[in-house]
């Protein structure tokens, strides 16, 4: 397959949301998947290019911070994804992908309005609401890779120490994406075309690892996750009424 300009523009879109994910510890799928929607990609080539990437990048950082991730929450969180995966793939793979894109367009907005008004919110002190958390993470994640909203409510919720929320979510996100990989293969969505954006897309995941290394020293608290919220605001406008307009 030749460097197209599709392809350059697949490329590029995958660094700029890597380098988000390397610096908050979440928010890849939720920059490139309404992205790459809107390309000739497509849904079914953007989900399992999107969890391969995501893999990655949770293995980097999760042999930075294992040791403080809170094993009791994560597993729990898991149990609950286990069911919703396969509810997820039956959205991806059915004639829904319109469908998809609206629910995907509408999570990110609303996932990006709820972290720039920060509501005072409510703590859970029980350990069984995370089931249910994550089951809706499994469907998100099984059709969308869009797992990361529910469960960073979720650790919100709980209270998790800063030093721990970006631990937690990889102890959750690196085996929940193991399982959705695993699934996608199941279900016949590794293509050649997945393959390849993939093997070209592999030296972004270290560059883009260096490059967030300096970006946390440098960037002040508060100010670029409120500007990337911002655009995600814009950017699943921008995919739901496309879509809408057909």
């Amino acid at each position: 397959m030749a460097i197209d300009s599709t392809t350059e523009i697949v490329l590029l879109i995958l660094f700029v949301s890597a380098l988000v994910r390397s610096v908050f510890g979440f928010g890849h799928s939720l920059i490139a998947m309404p992205l790459l929607a809107m390309t000739t990609v497509g849904m079914k080539t953007a989900t399992p290019l999107v969890a391969l990437i995501a893999l990655l990048l949770s293995l980097a950082i999760l042999w930075k911070d294992w040791r403080i991730i809170d094993f009791k929450c994560t597993w729990r969180l898991l149990l609950g994804t286990l069911p919703g995966i396969p509810l997820g793939l039956v959205l991806l793979k059915g004639p829904y992908e319109d469908a998809g894109k609206i629910i995907l367009a509408l999570v990110i907005m609303g996932f990006s309005l709820y972290n720039l008004l920060r509501p005072r919110l409510f703590l859970l002190k029980g350990e069984g609401v995370a089931y249910p958390f994550g089951f809706v993470a499994g469907i998100l994640g099984g059709a969308y890779n869009s797992n990361g909203p529910p469960i960073v409510i979720y650790g919100a919720l709980r209270r998790w120490p800063p030093d721990r929320f970006r631990a937690n979510l990889q102890g959750y996100f690196f085996p929940s994406n193991v399982i959705i990989i695993f699934s996608h293969a199941m279900g016949g969505l590794w293509t050649p075309t997945v393959g390849w954006y993939f093997l070209l897309s592999l030296p972004m995941v270290p560059l883009s690892l260096w490059i967030a290394n300096r970006l946390i020293r440098m960037i002040p608290p508060g100010h670029f996750d409120r500007y990337i919220h911002i655009l995600l605001i814009l950017v699943g406008a921008l995919l739901f009424f496309k879509t809408l307009a057909g």
